[in-house]
């Protein structure tokens, strides 16, 4: 029987590093994990943004030096994380309401665009610190510009809004008794507008500003929408933390050398450049 005990007593002495061992192979491992997403980004030597370049001045397609570049405000602060990182920035253009998809499905390493940090979206992905704050406005025709003076004279109205965005949640919550016609890009929702096909186009004011300019049969309304989701955040796959840290990290050191300030206001020129 003493046999027995002490035999017995010797094996679990000898299951029990081996049990250490794993433990701290498998903490090893999940350490790995979340480390693995920074390091994987250095090894290749760049990194992936996802963005819906049709909303200027903060991501558009722009003729320079006759080669077609996506260029803006989040394309400025994008090359900075990726300097920083110290890789080379590819960028990937897609529609709006599939940037959240492709960053999950890891076709991509973040997204900047003009993205709101709500919290319906905040449940798929994680977000930066807001690094721009803005408001909404209205597009209509010029024609119509004097029919509408407030969010009440747009009930019964076909509104347009870009598919998936904080303007398609602000449509269907603050004007009631219209109809919302959701589209991917904002540039198909403009020439909607300019073909009688919706009644107006909730959009951000500095976007909106950027196609009028280019657009004279369009007006910009003075009516300005506020929402508590205004501000513009960075989105990363969820648990992608050192990726998120190292982005907070130059929206940090831009907001506080004022390069925002300096990015916004060279985006919207040449926006507005024709």
């Amino acid at each position: 029987m003493l046999k027995k005990n002490i035999a017995k007593l010797i094996a679990i002495l000898l299951i029990i590093p081996i049990i250490l061992s794993l433990s701290g192979c498998s903490q090893k491992t999940e350490l790995e994990k979340k480390e693995s997403k920074l390091t994987s980004i250095k090894k290749t030597g760049k990194i992936i943004i996802g963005t819906s370049a049709d909303f200027p001045p903060y991501e558009f397609h722009k003729e320079i030096n006759k080669k077609d570049e996506i260029v803006g405000f989040d394309i400025s602060i994008a090359k900075e994380i990726a300097k920083d990182i110290g890789v080379k920035l590819e960028i990937k253009d897609m529609s709006f309401d599939g940037l959240l998809a492709a960053l999950q499905a890891g076709k991509i390493d973040f997204v900047i665009a003009g993205m709101n940090p709500t919290e319906e979206r905040k449940k798929k992905v994680d977000f930066s610190k807001v690094y721009y704050t803005t408001v909404q406005g209205i597009i209509v025709r010029a024609e119509d510009k004097d029919k509408i003076k407030s969010l009440e004279d747009l009930k019964d109205k076909i509104i347009g809004v870009q598919k998936g965005s904080i303007q398609e949640k602000i449509a269907k919550k603050q004007i009631t008794g219209s109809k919302i016609k959701a589209i991917g890009k904002v540039s198909d929702l403009i020439l909607q507008l300019k073909n009688n096909k919706i009644d107006a186009l909730i959009v951000e004011e500095s976007v909106g500003k950027a196609y009028i300019s280019k657009n004279k049969d369009l007006k910009l309304l003075d009516i300005k929408i506020k929402s508590e989701d205004d501000g513009f955040a960075v989105a990363v796959k969820k648990g992608n933390t050192d990726l998120l840290e190292a982005i907070n990290n130059t929206l940090d050191r831009l907001i506080n050398d004022k390069s925002i300030e300096k990015f916004i206001i060279e985006a919207t020129e040449l926006a507005e450049n024709k």
